[in-house]
């Protein structure tokens, strides 16, 4: 079962590599988070990540930080230059984790791409939504953050 309301973010360990730029649990408390797992074969989430990116820019990072963490779900999802290839491809900048390792994907104890987390000033879960569809998700956020997307 993924992680429960409420439940404290868990730290970021066993990345193969950051791209975009690396932080850590700490770097995002003080600031509402959505952690978002992903996968290059996942046609929803390619179709998610126009959202993403839309968000990452209208927020600043006093309002809300982004993180993708790319979790393969095959050996071929595992080579991080695809990886790169559509990060380019959809112009994402926020930082993304690779976690071929599937360490974060089980501190999560996430089975599903997409899935997005989002988490509030403090580090603690407010929001667990899995799937391309994110108008809850664009709710919820709303909310938290003051800020119409």
């Amino acid at each position: 079962m993924p992680l429960s309301l409420k439940q404290d973010m868990p730290e970021f360990k066993g990345i193969e590599e950051w791209i975009n730029g690396q932080v850590s649990k700490q770097d995002l408390l003080g600031t509402p988070s959505i952690v978002q797992f992903w996968s290059i074969s996942c046609g929803a989430c390619k179709e998610s990540l126009p959202k993403m990116k839309e968000w990452h820019e209208i927020h600043d990072e006093n309002n809300l930080r982004l993180v993708g963490i790319h979790m393969p779900r095959s050996d071929e999802d595992k080579d991080i230059e695809k990886v790169k290839e559509i990060i380019d491809q959809y112009e994402l900048t926020y930082p993304i984790a690779v976690d071929n390792q599937l360490e974060m994907t089980e501190a999560y104890d996430n089975m599903y791409v997409p899935a997005f987390y989002l988490f509030d000033e403090e580090g603690k879960l407010r929001h667990y939504q899995v799937g391309a569809k994110v108008k809850m998700l664009e709710q919820r956020l709303e909310k938290m953050t003051g800020v119409t997307v």
